[in-house]
């Protein structure tokens, strides 16, 4: 096994050998009328989509992947100017390929000072629907948060971790798993567990995200639910390297503060 103070096996993001860039997908305040944050989505370089990419993840080369994505989030996020606009980052990570979050974040780091990119400005999300170790896990969050970065978790409510994480670590956001979105308005048990998990988390002062929707009687629901923060179709399909300018849901017009 690797030094866990040295990060060799991140190796600066070299060893995965697929060229890749980001596709940029906005997460939208309702309220607010403006892009909250953007979600960067891997994809290769020649056209290839995220399953394509992640494929070519293995034991061997994860590190290498992880830092990679990391390093090309930041950099395009930069040039387009997510954190003159007042806009996030929201960069996915992978638990299981960091060693040690101080080692493993130098390069992130380095990549943020040298862009200019404010780490309040950084969002990292992980999916539970991996099993992971707890322990090690909240070392990555807590370590993550007293650096000035921004917590989530994806998917929330399909995977292993759910309310037993919630009671150890409060993340700064939550991102409500799409399955439970669709079709909701059609769907009253839907609304009662999203009603009710939305008090629990606002309680926590948790921002909630919703995210998969596709039409409007969905985003018609969760804005009457009391729900700021939304992502899906309905708004704005990635594009890559390139910030989509949102569309309000209706009449399409773009919205206010568009990074």
């Amino acid at each position: 096994m690797a030094d866990k103070t040295s990060c060799n096996g991140c190796r600066d993001g070299v060893g995965f050998e697929l060229p890749i860039t980001m596709a940029f997908q906005p997460i939208v305040d309702v309220a607010e009328g403006s892009v909250f944050a953007h979600e960067a989505l891997v994809r290769g370089v020649n056209g290839e989509g995220a399953g394509q990419v992640l494929a070519q993840v293995s034991d061997q080369n994860r590190y290498a992947f992880d830092q990679a994505c990391r390093v090309k989030a930041i950099e395009l996020a930069a040039g387009l100017k997510f954190a003159q606009n007042g806009t996030h980052l929201s960069i996915n990570f992978l638990p299981n390929a960091v060693y040690e979050p101080r080692a493993c974040i130098r390069l992130t780091l380095a990549t943020a000072m040298k862009y200019d990119f404010p780490l309040r400005n950084i969002i990292f999300e992980f999916t539970e629907t991996e099993k992971l170790d707890t322990v090690h896990l909240l070392n990555i969050l807590r370590s993550y948060r007293a650096m000035g970065f921004k917590t989530a978790i994806d998917d929330f409510g399909s995977g292993y971790a759910g309310l037993g994480l919630l009671s150890k670590f409060q993340p700064d956001l939550v991102k409500i798993d799409m399955d439970l979105i669709r079709d909701i308005d059609k769907d009253r048990v839907k609304r009662v567990i999203l009603n009710n998990t939305i008090k629990i988390l606002t309680e926590l002062d948790i921002q909630v995200i919703c995210e998969g929707i596709e039409t409007h009687a969905e985003y018609t629901v969760l804005k009457d639910m009391g729900v700021k923060l939304m992502q899906g179709y309905l708004f704005g399909r990635p594009a890559v390297a390139a910030a989509p300018e949102p569309m309000w849901p209706g009449n399409h017009v773009g919205l206010k503060n568009t990074a």
